[in-house]
């Protein structure tokens, strides 16, 4: 494992004080939706603080630092959810953070950013150049590097979530979790192996930007590859070092959904929970239906990883 179930604990501990545990919901109309007798649970980590569970990770990275760290800052490239999550825990812990993003970012997600009192730097046309930018700034400064995958800390604060799901749902069978760097799915590994070991994980990703699945098929690390996806939360062209490997052993299943499925889960969703999901946040329902035959009859947890879908993406969601 890249992590130990220790880390997660000592994470979970740390974050407590600043965290409710978030909504496991099932809805009967989902179950229907669904089919061959799976009963849907929906993690509604679109209610934290920043609407996603990478507040979990941002939170658990910087109550890890020592004073003289955090005095000197931290820093991190995001296409939004790390960025806000890091945003977030500087604020609360009087933390000065800067935030890299991409110039075509989603501007809801740059504005609430700025809100949080983080300092915002646009540069590069996508997240690798935009990552290199944070490398340039980190260095001149001496700041902490919070990458929103490579870094052990943040693995860990998102695996708390699988913990609070399985002191919710002991019973649960499976868990279908969307897959960008790889923390949450990591995370739930790490979790399931010390707590349920019969908890199946099972990864979706985005088909425009396939580089975790395609990685995993191929049983090594890619990068450089495509990403053309409204999914900002599994927009990534390659995979990561630090998750890879258990990402690879772990996964009981990986699939791929397309553009028009994650926006036919948004409005699934929206109509039958009345909560608005990002992308990636609507990943997991729609990786479901495809699934469905393979995990029938079981109990099985999707995560609403995010709601921080964009004035444009709502709109061409609920305008058909």
């Amino acid at each position: 494992m890249t992590i130990a179930f220790s880390d997660v604990l000592a994470a979970h501990e740390r974050i407590k004080p600043y965290l409710v545990p978030t909504p496991l919901r099932n809805y009967p109309e989902l179950d229907e939706l669904v089919g061959h007798g799976i009963q849907v649970w929906v993690k509604h980590e679109n209610h934290q603080p920043t609407q996603s569970f990478k507040i979990r990770n941002g939170l658990s990275a910087i109550t890890a630092l020592s004073a003289e760290a955090r005095a000197r800052g931290v820093i991190g490239a995001s296409t939004g959810n790390h960025g806000l999550g890091l945003a977030y825990a500087g604020r609360l812990l009087r933390v000065h953070a800067v935030v890299c993003v991409p110039m075509n970012n989603n501007p809801d997600k740059n504005a609430a950013i700025r809100a949080l009192g983080a300092e915002l730097v646009e540069s590069g046309s996508n997240y690798d150049e935009s990552a290199a930018a944070c490398a340039r700034i980190c260095e001149e400064r001496g700041m902490t590097l919070v990458h929103s995958t490579n870094n052990k800390d943040v693995i860990a604060g998102a695996g708390t979530m699988t913990i609070e799901i399985l002191e919710q749902r002991p019973g649960l069978d499976s868990l279908v979790i969307a897959t960008g760097g790889g923390s949450q799915a990591v995370g739930a590994l790490t979790v399931a192996a010390a707590k349920k070991p019969s908890l199946t994980v099972c990864a979706v990703g985005a088909a425009g930007a396939p580089a975790q699945y395609e990685s995993w098929k191929a049983g090594r690390v890619l990068s450089g590859l495509p990403v053309k996806t409204m999914a900002e939360g599994v927009a990534t062209g390659s995979a990561y070092a630090m998750t890879f490997d258990t990402l690879k052993t772990g996964l009981s299943e990986f699939v791929l959904v397309s553009e028009d499925e994650m926006y036919q889960g948004i409005r699934d969703l929206i109509r039958f929970t009345h909560n608005i999901a990002e992308g990636a946040g609507a990943a997991g329902l729609a990786a479901l239906k495809k699934l469905a035959p393979r995990l029938a009859g079981q109990h099985v947890a999707i995560v609403l990883c995010g709601g921080n879908l964009s004035n444009l993406s709502l709109r061409r969601a609920i305008c058909v």
